[in-house]
């Protein structure tokens, strides 16, 4: 039995207000328009979680909005700016067959790169842009058993791929 992972880095954010906290920054408009092309990419594809880790980053949380998943989301401190190592503690603590994760670079593109068996041959995969978002299998039946190195790609893609933005 295998566990999936949708892994997906925040839209872009704004930086039209100069001195406003990172923490507090919003999705400009098209972080909005690319976060509501990813969510309906997931939903045609049928890639549907049962729930979603989100960082309480601004930023993150528009983004999810804007995914429109029907998920249970959890909101959590520990994946603003996470590193590699943090984002696995946070999925090994979590429950579901299907969860959406959604994080912040350097820290998600690094994960996504640890998890895997093999590096995919998609152009934008090294420096996981915003919103890139990974569907993986995951060869363990129990989260609490997830590490490094195993996880195979089942899709990658960027919103420029759906929008052309």
């Amino acid at each position: 039995m295998t566990k999936r992972l949708i892994l997906i880095r925040h839209a872009k954010s704004s930086w039209a207000e100069p001195g406003i906290d990172d923490h507090d920054r919003p999705l400009n408009s098209r972080g909005r328009r690319s976060a509501s092309a990813i969510g309906a990419w997931l939903r045609k594809m049928g890639y549907q979680p049962d729930l979603v880790l989100c960082s309480t980053a601004l930023r993150t949380r528009e983004t999810c909005d804007l995914l429109a998943l029907e998920a249970k989301v959890m909101h959590l401190p520990a994946l603003y700016l996470a590193e590699a190592e943090a984002i696995l503690s946070a999925l090994q603590a979590a429950t579901g067959k299907t969860l959406a994760l959604i994080g912040h670079n350097p820290g998600i593109g690094d994960f996504a790169t640890r998890i895997l068996t093999e590096t995919p041959p998609h152009g934008r995969f090294a420096d996981y842009p915003t919103g890139a978002t990974l569907v993986a299998d995951l060869a363990t039946d129990k989260w609490r058993n997830l590490d490094f190195a195993s996880g195979r790609m089942v899709n990658f893609i960027t919103p420029r791929e759906l929008t052309g933005d």
